[in-house]
């Protein structure tokens, strides 16, 4: 059903107006009628009406006009930008501080790593100079293949500090077994990019690889051709890997045994390789005629001493293979933790060591 204008003016005349009975009028001039033209003036003309009204109504009422609702509505307006300006200035500050300390934290990682290469690097200059011989002369020659070494080892050591930082925190934190699983393998991988690194280093010059000098003088003083004797690194971790079962006790022994008799191999053959060298040179007198071919044979000799290297390397890879297989993975993120701040408690004590004071001479 749909009212009329004519229902309209009756409803005034007898004085039953509602505004709110012309709101159901629209509803049913919607519902109704069909046509759009003749709903849309009838709307016009009941708001307008109703307009008016209001009006009427509003001031006989003493409410507030649409006027001072017009003037408040920029006043809240400006108070909400305002408090959001607030906040993204907040934010932004928050921003800020957290980028500051972020820059604070590398420019001490670039120093500590600066340092760590102008170290090695002398070294490399300083093992290059003594080894690279010619005509009884000193080269002042550094190999490539050695300073690149330098450079991928300097590297390794900030990423192990990272790792060991990153272990200690997983295993305080109790993490998952994945994600102390992914750490472990990141862990071990880092290992055997370093054994993959001495076998290119090795190729440059094997002697200077052998020599240590890449090391601190604590880890040369542990040296066996060219790094750690796996059997020993087994002693230092075990107590650290406690509790074991009964199983895992006789597994770790066992790999301990069979390591030791693999070193006491290769240290056999480095010294009949030594022995084969020394009567070789000095076994005739040195003159024109026998002088070049045996250099030649010593020459050929000395090639065997890369092999001794990477074999060693490979040796200390199977060691910390087995090891993780004998042990689950929280232990072996245990043993991983040790390993590498055993290692950084050695280049710490070769830090105290040359830093000590010396009685006047």
């Amino acid at each position: 059903m749909s009212f009329t204008s004519t229902q309209l003016v009756t409803s005034r005349k007898m004085g039953i107006y509602n505004p709110f009975q012309q709101i159901s009028m629209w509803e049913d001039t919607f519902k109704g009628d069909s046509s759009p033209n003749k709903g849309v003036s009838t709307i016009l003309q009941v708001d307008a009406r109703l307009d008016n009204k209001s009006e009427f109504i509003s001031h006989e009422s003493g409410g507030p006009s649409s006027t001072d609702q017009e003037e408040n509505k920029p006043a809240d307006k400006v108070q909400r930008r305002l408090a959001q300006n607030r906040e993204a200035a907040r934010k932004s500050r928050l921003r800020k501080k957290a980028y500051v300390q972020q820059l604070e934290t590398s420019r001490l990682k670039l120093a500590q790593l600066e340092q760590e290469i102008h170290r090695t690097r002398k070294q490399g200059v300083y093992t290059g100079s003594v080894l690279d011989t010619s005509h009884g002369g000193f080269s002042a020659h550094v190999n490539s293949g050695i300073a690149a070494f330098e450079m991928e080892y300097a590297h390794w050591v900030e990423e192990q500090r990272k790792q060991i930082f990153e272990l200690r925190n997983a295993l305080q934190a109790h993490v998952s077994e994945i994600e102390l699983n992914i750490l472990v393998e990141n862990g071990l991988n880092h290992y055997y990019n370093l054994f993959r690194m001495k076998a290119d280093a090795a190729k440059a010059d094997v002697f200077y690889l052998l020599s240590g000098v890449w090391r601190t003088s604590t880890e040369r003083f542990f040296l066996w051709i060219g790094g750690f004797r796996p059997s020993e690194l087994v002693n230092v971790l075990l107590p650290q890997l406690e509790p074991l079962s009964d199983q895992q006790v006789q597994g770790v022994r066992n790999l301990q045994r069979s390591s030791q008799q693999a070193e006491d191999a290769l240290s056999q053959g480095m010294d009949k390789l030594q022995q084969s060298l020394s009567q070789g040179i000095g076994a005739q007198s040195i003159n024109a005629g026998n002088y070049a071919s045996q250099m030649a044979v010593a020459m050929d000799k000395l090639e065997a001493l890369e092999g001794f290297v990477n074999q060693a390397d490979h040796l200390r890879q199977q060691t910390m293979q087995q090891m993780s297989r004998i042990l689950t993975t929280h232990q072996v993120a245990r043993g991983l933790l040790a390993l590498g701040e055993y290692f950084h408690r050695l280049r710490a004590l070769s830090s105290l060591w040359a830093a000590r004071p010396r009685e006047p001479v």
